[in-house]
């Protein structure tokens, strides 16, 4: 069992730091929403096609009410934290425990 139990600590470390990465650039997005970047930017334009495909899915099930403001950045990153808490943690206790 200490071959599962390695590859779940493996996984789980993958995926917290995939979701940090993730979480840092949905940061930069929201950043990057509050100045006016250059769009033809190889580094704005590679923020926008990873994060707009999460931030479009969160817009279309909260409505606006008109004010104006997108709330979906902060959304993704409570869910990426809740994910961290619970999903990551849950997979190195269960590692833990498959070890012995």
């Amino acid at each position: 069992m200490f071959i599962l139990s390695n590859f779940l600590v493996g996984f789980a470390k993958v995926l917290d730091l995939a979701l940090s990465l993730y979480m840092w650039i949905i940061i930069a997005r929201a950043v990057l929403s509050w100045v006016n970047p250059d769009p033809y930017n190889a580094i704005v334009r590679f923020i926008y096609q990873v994060t707009e495909p999460v931030l479009y899915r969160i817009r279309r099930m909260i409505p606006t009410y008109g004010m104006g403001m997108d709330f979906s950045p902060m959304i993704v990153f409570l869910i990426i934290m809740f994910l961290q808490s619970f999903l990551v943690k849950s997979l190195f206790d269960l590692a833990r425990r498959l070890a012995g």
